[in-house]
Protein backbone atom coordinates (compact mmCIF):
# COMPACT_ATOMS: atom_id res chain seq x y z
CA UNK A 1 0.00 0.00 0.00
CA UNK A 2 1.36 3.49 -1.19
CA UNK A 3 2.03 6.29 1.39
CA UNK A 4 -1.13 8.32 2.11
CA UNK A 5 -0.74 11.78 1.10
CA UNK A 6 -3.71 14.48 3.58
CA UNK A 7 -4.46 17.61 2.71
CA UNK A 8 -6.07 18.80 6.26
CA UNK A 9 -8.11 22.55 5.70
CA UNK A 10 -8.62 24.07 9.05
CA UNK A 11 -10.92 26.98 9.02
CA UNK A 12 -10.07 28.73 11.90
CA UNK A 13 -11.63 31.48 14.06
CA UNK A 14 -10.80 35.21 13.44
CA UNK A 15 -10.20 35.80 17.39
CA UNK A 16 -8.57 31.85 17.91
CA UNK A 17 -5.48 32.24 15.41
CA UNK A 18 -3.17 32.61 17.80
CA UNK A 19 -3.95 29.63 19.40
CA UNK A 20 -4.88 28.02 16.65
CA UNK A 21 -1.02 28.22 15.00
CA UNK A 22 1.01 27.29 18.71
CA UNK A 23 -0.70 23.95 17.81
CA UNK A 24 -0.59 23.90 14.28
CA UNK A 25 3.71 24.38 15.00
CA UNK A 26 3.80 21.27 17.05
CA UNK A 27 1.13 18.81 15.03
CA UNK A 28 3.59 17.53 12.21
CA UNK A 29 6.74 17.31 14.79
CA UNK A 30 4.34 15.23 17.14
CA UNK A 31 3.59 12.78 14.16
CA UNK A 32 6.88 12.94 13.29
CA UNK A 33 7.90 11.84 16.70
CA UNK A 34 5.37 9.16 17.04
CA UNK A 35 6.28 7.39 13.44
CA UNK A 36 3.43 8.12 12.22
CA UNK A 37 4.20 10.51 9.05
CA UNK A 38 7.62 10.33 6.75
CA UNK A 39 10.38 12.73 7.03
CA UNK A 40 9.21 15.10 4.42
CA UNK A 41 8.26 18.13 6.19
CA UNK A 42 4.66 19.48 6.20
CA UNK A 43 3.40 22.36 3.69
CA UNK A 44 1.53 24.74 5.22
CA UNK A 45 -0.44 27.64 3.81
CA UNK A 46 -2.16 30.00 4.68
CA UNK A 47 -5.61 32.11 2.60
CA UNK A 48 -4.48 35.48 2.31
CA UNK A 49 -7.85 37.18 2.87
CA UNK A 50 -9.53 34.75 6.01
CA UNK A 51 -8.20 32.73 8.53
CA UNK A 52 -7.74 29.27 6.42
CA UNK A 53 -5.14 27.18 6.61
CA UNK A 54 -3.87 23.92 4.71
CA UNK A 55 -1.44 21.23 5.91
CA UNK A 56 0.15 18.92 3.57
CA UNK A 57 1.94 15.64 4.66
CA UNK A 58 2.19 12.14 4.10
CA UNK A 59 1.33 9.35 6.32
CA UNK A 60 3.49 6.25 6.71
CA UNK A 61 1.54 3.16 6.02
CA UNK A 62 -0.59 2.80 9.27
CA UNK A 63 0.07 5.80 10.74
CA UNK A 64 -3.05 7.39 10.00
CA UNK A 65 -5.00 4.84 12.31
CA UNK A 66 -2.63 5.21 14.86
CA UNK A 67 -2.62 8.59 15.19
CA UNK A 68 -6.20 8.58 15.68
CA UNK A 69 -5.66 6.68 18.86
CA UNK A 70 -2.85 7.83 20.24
CA UNK A 71 -3.18 10.43 23.79
CA UNK A 72 -0.18 12.94 22.54
CA UNK A 73 -1.74 13.50 18.89
CA UNK A 74 -5.39 14.08 20.72
CA UNK A 75 -4.31 15.57 23.00
CA UNK A 76 -3.32 18.26 20.11
CA UNK A 77 -6.47 17.44 18.13
CA UNK A 78 -9.00 18.15 21.12
CA UNK A 79 -7.77 21.64 21.74
CA UNK A 80 -7.66 22.69 17.81
CA UNK A 81 -11.76 21.64 17.74
CA UNK A 82 -13.02 24.51 19.36
CA UNK A 83 -10.56 26.79 17.52
CA UNK A 84 -12.63 26.34 14.38
CA UNK A 85 -15.56 27.24 12.62
CA UNK A 86 -17.80 25.89 9.77
CA UNK A 87 -17.71 28.69 6.70
CA UNK A 88 -19.31 29.41 3.31
CA UNK A 89 -21.10 25.70 4.02
CA UNK A 90 -17.76 23.84 4.18
CA UNK A 91 -17.33 22.29 7.74
CA UNK A 92 -14.74 23.12 10.51
CA UNK A 93 -11.96 20.99 9.30
CA UNK A 94 -11.61 18.48 6.62
CA UNK A 95 -8.75 16.05 5.49
CA UNK A 96 -8.87 14.37 2.47
CA UNK A 97 -6.26 11.60 1.33
CA UNK A 98 -4.71 11.48 -2.11
CA UNK A 99 -1.78 9.23 -3.80
CA UNK A 100 0.54 10.73 -5.95
CA UNK A 101 0.49 10.58 -9.82
CA UNK A 102 3.66 10.24 -12.31
CA UNK A 103 1.91 11.38 -15.53
CA UNK A 104 4.62 10.88 -18.33
CA UNK A 105 4.47 12.70 -21.28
Amino acid sequence: MANEIVFCTYRVRPDAEEGFVALLRRHWQTLHELGFVTDQPPMVFRQLDEPTYVEIFTWVEGGFARAHEHPDVLALWEPMDPLLESRGGRPKWEFPHYSSLTLDP
